[in-house]
């Protein structure tokens, strides 16, 4: 019986992709399409952050919570909702999404690709060479003939505060594997992963303290923080901006945490979880051999490629290259980074002009992002302040989302807020935000409408059905076209 590349001490492919998750599994999927042998090497769970401890566990669990929140905003659905959100069943399904964190399935559609996985940890040894270390203490050597993708995604940063080891921290890990709800948990962040487990585990009983240094989420408009700020106050949250942990105080493991503030304050509360960033996961990955920077993120051209390593070999995909820590967008990214491995392993030219086949143009002008809140924000390209500092001439449009009689069919009483921003040299949009329930499935309209620069005289002529949510951009363009008469 002949013996399998992953069981060989040594072994040369087209590519190399360090990291399995939905990134990795990308690039190797284009770059097997294309004809060329892949190997993938992936540490931890053939799935990533995304499939166990992130996107797929944290919709899971918020959405019986945001059904119950639909259910109560409708008359006679709201009748029918009794008693509490069963806890025992909402981690069942999260458990049943995440397939019990048993990664069987995932690996057998990395080889069913016609892909090598490897499992270990892999580190770059010298230009096109991977090292992969199994924790048997077994050795591959594996070669890349054109390429190495490192995909290996990003990690929770603490902050350097005194007390943080000793108050055993959750981050978005625990908040999405744990099964047991705090009674008191105070989430420290007013970013994405902040409101959104904010949300969740108020749902789920627990009395939630929301710290935040900001606004929150700050890189939306200022009225979607502001918005999503008053519903989670409604719910019972406790939400505080304009303040920092200065200082943590854990004397027993199994009981409380204090946190103290930098107004002089003291918070006490079953667990803390911190929602303040990432770190990338490149600081034992053999980047000093490339001439690249253990720890760092990696400056990447439009196709990838990393800058300032001498030739066209290695590639920096999803949240290690810092473009947007999105996983829709790490996808997007190795999809055109293994169309350019493909291309220059095949001496073809490369079209890597603005919106080229071998172009991450939409990392730097249509970058779409939903919070699942109640309400959810979602939001496309620029906000009014960003085009204003990058020089452009544009025109605000701000619509009450109720003024669609969709909306108010969704749910009575519907309160959400739509805002266009308009490039007034060139008739298009720029960014467009939504708040309000369900209005995730209003973003790929507008994500259209930016990425495909659609003139806003032909954009009105894209008629939504009535009675649906989508009518607000029958508002949102009569508006515009009212300023503009």
């Amino acid at each position: 019986m002949t013996e399998t590349r992953e069981n060989q001490e040594s072994a040369t492919y087209d590519v190399i992709v360090l990291g399995a998750g939905p990134v990795g599994q990308n690039v190797a999927d284009r770059a097997r399409a294309a004809g060329l042998t892949v190997a993938v090497v992936e540490r931890e769970l053939v799935g990533g952050e995304c499939s166990y401890w992130a996107c797929v566990p944290s919709k899971a669990l918020l959405r019986p919570v945001i059904a119950v929140a639909d259910a109560r905003r409708v008359d006679g659905a709201r009748q029918a909702v009794t008693g509490q959100i069963d806890t025992d069943q909402v981690f069942a399904r999260r458990n049943r999404y995440v397939t019990d964190w048993d990664d069987t399935g995932q690996a057998k559609w990395v080889k069913s690709i016609g892909a090598d996985l490897f499992r270990g940890h892999g580190r770059i040894d010298g230009p096109r060479r991977v090292t992969v270390t199994r924790d048997d203490g077994a050795h591959h050597t594996l070669t890349a003939q054109h390429a190495v993708a490192i995909a290996t995604g990003s990690r929770p940063a603490l902050p350097d505060i005194p007390g943080i080891q000793e108050a055993q921290p959750w981050t978005n890990r625990h908040g999405t594997d744990s099964s047991t709800v705090p009674d008191r948990l105070t989430i420290v962040g007013g970013g994405g992963v902040g409101i959104e487990m904010a949300t969740l585990w108020q749902g789920l009983g627990s009395q939630v303290t929301l710290l935040a240094r900001r606004r929150l989420i700050p890189r939306m408009e200022p009225f979607a923080g502001e918005l999503v700020e008053g519903s989670l106050t409604d719910a019972g949250v406790d939400v505080r901006t304009g303040v920092q942990v200065t200082a943590l105080h854990r004397p027993d493991a199994k009981g409380p945490v204090t946190l103290t503030l930098d107004d002089g304050s003291e918070l006490e509360a079953d667990e803390v979880m911190f929602a303040t960033g990432r770190t990338p996961n490149t600081d034992d990955i053999g980047l000093e051999t490339a001439g690249a920077t253990p720890g760092a993120w990696l400056d990447v051209d439009t196709t990838c490629l990393v800058r300032d390593v001498e030739g066209t070999w290695l590639y920096a995909l999803g949240d290690v290259n810092h473009r947007a820590l999105l996983t829709h967008q790490g996808k997007y990214q190795a999809r055109t980074a293994g169309d350019t491995i493909a291309a220059r392993a095949a001496g073809r030219p490369l079209d890597d002009g603005p919106w080229g086949d071998h172009a991450t143009t939409a990392d730097q002008h249509a970058v779409p992002q939903v919070f699942f809140t109640d309400p959810e924000a979602a939001a496309v390209g620029l906000t009014a302040q960003q085009a204003t500092d990058a020089g452009h001439r544009i025109k605000t449009i701000d619509v009450d989302l109720n003024a669609a009689q969709g909306a108010n069919l969704y749910a009575d009483g519907y309160q959400g807020h739509a805002r266009m921003i308009v490039d007034l040299d060139r008739d298009i949009l720029l960014g467009v935000t939504f708040v309000g329930p369900a209005v995730s499935e209003l973003l790929h309209s507008a994500t259209v409408a930016v990425a495909g620069e659609v003139p806003l005289k032909r954009l009105r002529h894209a008629i939504a059905c009535f009675p649906t949510v989508s009518e607000i951009w029958l508002f949102l363009l009569a508006a515009y076209q009212r300023e503009s008469d």
